[in-house]
């Protein structure tokens, strides 16, 4: 079974932001294999269903971002999951709107809902998915730029990366983390 967790911040008022490109792979997922993300468990939104006749549990933390980790933290004891079987989908400002980045392993950078995680969990052993959402302007800026409005042009460009990300998800649940890494970065 894999637990495939995306960040994001709670409310209708963050659900279109930069900060929420996790959340967004997550629906997308649950939309095309018709799996409800509507129980409450552990601080979080989860629905349980099947991908590429893989198990998962998808999970959208909705403690806000920079607690994500308490969510994670319960669902990962309470299934029981390996490392091996964690997945983290979350934006990032160093890769490019509209790219992804998938990683096996790795610290949580400059992200505060990684650092929650990796925090929580205690090890930086455990597969994530970077959509890119670009550096903003200005870089005293950053946290208007991942919770602030983003303008239609600009939306297009990052669903192209969620887009993605929702196929590497598959690629990783079908074929393994390298072969979606070789695919995808």
């Amino acid at each position: 079974m894999y637990l495939i967790i995306g960040l994001g911040n709670p409310e209708a008022d963050y659900a279109r932001t930069r900060h929420n490109m996790g959340f967004n792979v997550i629906n997308k997922l649950a939309e095309k294999f018709d799996i409800q993300v509507n129980k409450a468990k552990f601080k979080a939104l989860y629905g349980t269903g099947t991908i590429n006749n893989e198990k998962v549990v998808l999970v959208k933390p909705q403690t806000y971002m920079n607690l994500s980790g308490e969510a994670v933290y319960e669902f990962v004891n309470f299934y029981k999951v390996e490392n091996k079987d964690i997945l983290v989908i979350f934006d990032d400002i160093d890769t490019a709107p509209g790219k992804i980045r998938i990683r096996k392993n790795g610290g949580p950078g400059t992200h505060n809902g990684m650092k929650s995680v990796v925090g929580c969990l205690n090890t930086t052993d455990f597969a994530r998915v970077r959509v890119g959402i670009g550096m903003p302007e200005f870089k005293n800026d950053l946290i208007n730029y991942v919770i602030g409005h983003i303008p239609d042009e600009e939306y297009e460009i990052l669903q192209k990366g969620v887009d993605i990300a929702e196929k590497a998800v598959e690629e990783i649940l079908k074929n393994g983390v390298d072969i979606a890494m070789n695919k995808f970065n």
